[in-house]
């Protein structure tokens, strides 16, 4: 039996009923959000159509209750002025129902997050380097309420010639918001009201200069996270103090050689940037993807510490691997490629955190973010 008909099979092992979820997809395209059906038993995923109607979707994420979801929009205007949208969806038998639309703080908008009470959403703005919060009532997003425009830059003239926001996150205990500058090479760090959605500077977290810090994600051991560095393609393993939310590198790992040194950002290998990263639910297994040489890198991981062991690398099923995540049982992991417009999925082995070789493809125009609901 071949690797990945081995991983196969150990993925439907014991699934002895299939079960049809709905799968939402942000395209940034005028399509906006399209919907699939998924099949965990077999892996299968089918086209369902437009489940939202609104242009250049970048970044989609649910309410806690999973009732509502967002939308952060890419567009160059809204509402008469020259900035993204956010948009908020309820979820009512796997349909979408727009409930509210709002100007982001300014242009590029690509990402946006709600924290674990459901009130606050902050967004960032990836092409006018800047962040903006709105309080959530019902599922309804409020005109912003705070916003920074940041100012700081890099040493690549190219990528770095200016702040770039690109990515939102929430602490473990919700104490703390970040914004990820890939620009300034920075984290921002804040401390937040879930009551007035209002955002206040509690520190930063600085990267190596013209790694470009991407993406920020927290390990369920509750002291842990990895910052993915676009331009150098390598990830920061960080430690997070609770006491006042800022982050302590540990050690970098470079993507490109695991078990190799790190080499100075300006030294990356032109072509690759490392893009997002899943942790599997018992902290077990993380997985991180790159875009150029378009791979999933595994890697085995110490809950206790965080700590990164290199398992193997593979192939994404097409080009530029914008987002990738596991499905609710843990056992398949869904790719969305974006310059290849297609989802890939794979089966997954749970015991050995293993994904196999070779995926199945679905058509899907310009995937940017996947959601199960």
């Amino acid at each position: 039996m071949s690797a990945s008909a081995a991983t196969l099979t150990a993925a439907t092992t014991g699934l002895s009923q299939s079960r049809t979820q709905r799968v939402f997809v942000a395209s940034n395209t005028p399509e906006g959000i399209r919907a699939f059906d998924w099949n965990s038993s077999s892996g299968e995923l089918k086209d369902a159509g437009v489940a939202a109607k609104i242009d250049m979707v970048d970044w989609i994420c649910f309410s806690p209750d999973r009732k509502c979801l967002f939308a952060a929009c890419e567009v160059d205007s809204f509402n008469g002025k020259s900035t993204g949208e956010l948009a908020s969806f309820r979820v009512a038998g796997g349909k979408l129902e727009q409930l509210s639309g709002q100007n982001s703080a300014s242009k590029g908008t690509c990402h946006c997050a709600i924290d674990h009470s459901g009130n606050v959403l902050v967004a960032a703005d990836y092409g006018g380097g800047s962040a903006a919060s709105f309080k959530v009532t019902e599922g309804k997003l409020s005109e912003m309420v705070w916003s920074e425009y940041y100012t700081a830059h890099g040493p690549n003239p190219d990528r770095q010639e200016a702040a770039h926001a690109h990515f939102a996150s929430f602490s473990p205990d919700n104490r703390f918001a970040y914004v990820n500058d890939l620009g300034g090479d920075m984290i921002h760090i804040y401390t937040f009201s879930t009551e007035t959605a209002k955002l206040k500077p509690a520190g930063a977290y600085h990267s190596a200069p013209g790694a470009g810090p991407r993406t920020l994600h927290f390990h369920p051991n509750g002291h842990t996270a990895y910052s993915m560095n676009e331009m150098a393609s390598s990830v920061d393993v960080l430690k997070w103090n609770k006491a006042d939310g800022s982050l302590i590198r540990v050690n970098t790992v470079n993507l490109l050689l695991p078990n190799g040194p790190v080499p100075d950002p300006k030294d990356a290998p032109q072509g690759n940037t490392g893009c997002d990263t899943v942790i599997a639910k018992d902290g077990r297994f993380v997985y991180f993807a790159n875009r150029g040489t378009d791979f999933l890198y595994s890697f085995e991981t110490d809950p206790a510490t965080g700590a990164l062991t290199p398992i193997e690398r593979t192939g994404t099923g097409g080009k530029t691997p914008r987002n990738f995540t596991l499905d609710p049982t843990e056992r398949w992991m869904l790719v969305a490629d974006q310059n290849s417009s297609n989802l890939a999925i794979f089966s997954r082995n749970p015991a050995g955190g293993k994904l196999a070789n070779d995926g199945k493809k679905v058509d899907c125009p310009t995937p940017m973010c996947i959601v199960f609901a």
